[in-house]
């Protein structure tokens, strides 16, 4: 049995994440990189116990792949906002998704949806900023990362951002209507305050890996 790079020992612990819903488990254990400054691949994961939505995507989908899925990830897209990026995993011919967030609604979804649209609406209340604005606007083709096979994505010790570039260019399709926009109301507050819970701050002086070169939701 192939372990694509990883140690005999790496590979075993991520095929022993299933179902699916272990994955996010570690994920949620481990601590949030609030700065983003750094975009880690799987192997630099398991080694620094430190994530950001990106390279937790990445990592879920590494090991989705030892589990004899394909590495698939999605981009969500918003405005006035930072974009989101997912793991998607296709079960009982049904979607789902890994992600690890500063936002509690924006992680786990089981596979229960029967598109990738319906997946992506699945984030769409729980998407929003601190002004309570709701932001989720687009979602991705699903993005195979094998095709990084060459950059080594899943074992490099350097940084992937190239991959969170490649998801801004890639085919987006919209969820709402213009006037379906300018309809929406804020936030519940109730939602809101629960979309925080355990959401850590970031430090003013610093400035976010996600400003600039690639964007990814905090």
């Amino acid at each position: 049995m192939t372990t694509v790079g990883f140690t005999a020992r790496e590979a075993a612990f991520l095929r022993r994440l299933r179902p699916e819903w272990r994955i996010q488990q570690f994920l949620d254990a481990i601590d949030y990189d609030v700065d983003g400054r750094s975009c880690r691949s799987p192997r630099r994961v398991l080694q620094e116990r430190v994530v950001q939505c990106l390279d937790g995507a990445l990592f879920a989908a590494a090991a989705l792949r030892l589990q004899g899925q394909r590495p698939l990830i999605m981009d969500l897209e918003a405005e006035r906002d930072d974009d989101h990026v997912v793991a998607v995993f296709q079960r009982y011919g049904r979607w789902g998704a890994i992600a690890r967030s500063n936002y509690s609604g924006l992680r786990f979804r089981e596979p229960v949806f029967r598109s990738l649209r319906e997946l992506a609406l699945s984030y769409f209340e729980s998407y929003f900023n601190l002004r309570r604005e709701k932001t989720l606007r687009r979602y991705s083709v699903p993005v195979d990362l094998s095709r990084f096979d060459d950059r080594e994505w899943m074992t490099s010790e350097g940084e992937l951002w190239e991959i969170g570039e490649h998801l801004v260019h890639v085919r987006h399709f919209a969820l709402l209507t213009p006037a379906m926009d300018r309809d929406l109301g804020p936030v519940d507050r109730r939602l809101f305050e629960a979309g925080k819970v355990g959401r850590q701050t970031i430090t003013p002086r610093r400035r976010r890996a996600s400003e600039g070169e690639t964007q990814c939701r905090p």
